[in-house]
């Protein structure tokens, strides 16, 4: 004969220890540019701003290489805060909006010169 007093008390444990485990956001966030014809992703850093870019490239002889685009003027880390990207709807557009969740500021973020430059925070 099985003891039931404690078959409750396992699966209450378990899900109290899952509950109380600490859940981490993603740090970083991608969001293709949203031109139809470019194969650029952005990556944001969520929690300082900054933003990068890459994209596929072709090289001779070979299946091609992964282009990265460093963050420039303006693309860096901003205050800390919480950071998000959002595309717009418009087909030729090969840049990205950096927003801040917290202050509404928004950046147009795009690649220029080999690097990912943003505009200043504005609302």
């Amino acid at each position: 004969m099985s003891d039931r007093r404690n078959s409750g008390v396992l699966p209450f444990a378990f899900a109290a220890c899952v509950a109380a485990a600490p859940v981490h956001a993603a740090n970083f966030e991608f969001l293709a540019a949203p031109e139809i014809d470019l194969n650029r992703v952005y990556r944001l850093d969520r929690a300082t701003g900054e933003v990068g870019a890459c994209q596929y490239g072709l090289k001779d002889n070979s299946i091609g290489v992964t282009l990265c685009y460093q963050p420039g003027e303006g693309a860096g880390p901003q205050a800390p805060s919480e950071y998000s990207l959002v595309a717009s709807r418009h087909e030729r557009e090969a840049g990205v909006f950096r927003v801040d969740l917290r202050t509404g500021a928004m950046s147009i973020c795009y690649v220029l010169n080999d690097l990912v430059v943003c505009t200043p925070p504005a609302k």
